[in-house]
């Protein structure tokens, strides 16, 4: 392959870079009650800060167990407004710890009309912004379609105090198009906040090739855009013993020539903490330019759905 002999070593890069920063991703078990879901994010929040992060994402949904496992209408009572409860806990822990923060929150936007919707808070407490999710799936007890409205504010990225971050969420994660304009973005980091697992009966025949699939097409985000990627999933069973998701925690980070810096276990709640160095994304880049000898010119038909 062209370029292969200026791969980056792993010692210290040779380009110029500041800035380096600490990312946390807290994975942990959902229990029935928003409000201990919640309470517990923010403890974990506090720890993760005590462990050095400076940018902390939480896990897809987190204020709750993963309800799209059915289509039950006074499930929505679980959503909130942005800004709200929820919002002003993260907000006011953000400040606390002087630690940007990532949330991912199921948003009511207005009457009959919700998101899923993570929101970004700066150190100081204040809100950087949300970015609603694009890709929605419809899949046995992945029923998101029935909740979720698809995301319309395209893909962005957000200026924390540490470092530019960009955002995508849970089925994003499968989406190249996706990782792509959100890395052109010029982030540091793309994160996917997650909730992804087993059912019961598909665990024994395809259960390690679902994981090392999840895991294998987002470091292959990191090395094709020569960005990091910080993936946090949620961990423990939920619902029946027949009709339920056994979420397979293992959230890492990838640097952006898919080495893995850190990796949580399947089972148990963690938090991983990892250096974002631009200095490295700039080495990485320079010596495998993807970004330089992409033809714009040629893509147009990506916007078809279909070219056969």
């Amino acid at each position: 392959m062209a370029g292969s002999s200026n791969i980056p070593s792993h010692g210290k890069p040779k380009a110029p870079g500041t800035g380096a920063f600490q990312v946390g991703l807290v994975q942990m078990t959902c229990s029935e009650s928003p409000q201990e879901n919640l309470d517990k994010a923010v403890g974990k929040i506090r720890e993760a800060a005590k462990k050095g992060a400076q940018v902390v994402c939480l896990q897809e949904l987190f204020r709750s167990q993963y309800f799209c496992r059915e289509e039950t209408a006074e499930l929505f009572d679980l959503a909130e407004p942005i800004p709200g409860p929820s919002t002003d806990a993260i907000a006011a822990v953000a400040k606390e710890c002087g630690v940007a923060v990532v949330a991912s929150l199921f948003e009511r936007r207005a009457a009959g009309l919700y998101h899923n919707t993570v929101a970004v808070f700066d150190a100081d407490g204040s809100e950087l912004g949300i970015y609603r999710k694009m890709h929605i799936p419809d899949d046995p007890l992945y029923y998101e379609k029935f909740y979720f409205t698809p995301g319309d504010l395209g893909f962005k990225h957000f200026d924390t105090r540490f470092g530019r971050i960009t955002v995508l969420i849970c089925w994003d994660q499968w989406y190249p198009e996706a990782a792509r304009l959100a890395s052109l973005t010029g982030a540091s980091v793309l994160f996917y906040p997650t909730a992804i697992g087993w059912h019961p009966h598909e665990k024994k025949e395809f259960g390690d090739a679902q994981r090392d699939a999840w895991i294998t097409v987002q470091r292959g985000h990191a090395i094709a855009n020569g960005i990091y990627v910080a993936a946090v999933n949620r961990t423990g069973f939920e619902g029946t013993p027949h009709n339920g998701l056994e979420f397979w925690g293992s959230s890492f980070v990838s640097d952006p020539f898919g080495r893995t810096l850190a990796q949580a276990s399947v089972e148990d709640e963690e938090i991983l903490v990892a250096r974002i160095d631009p200095a490295v994304q700039e080495e990485v880049r320079r010596n495998w330019p993807f970004l330089r000898d992409r033809r714009i010119d040629a893509y147009s038909a990506i916007l078809n759905r279909w070219n056969g």
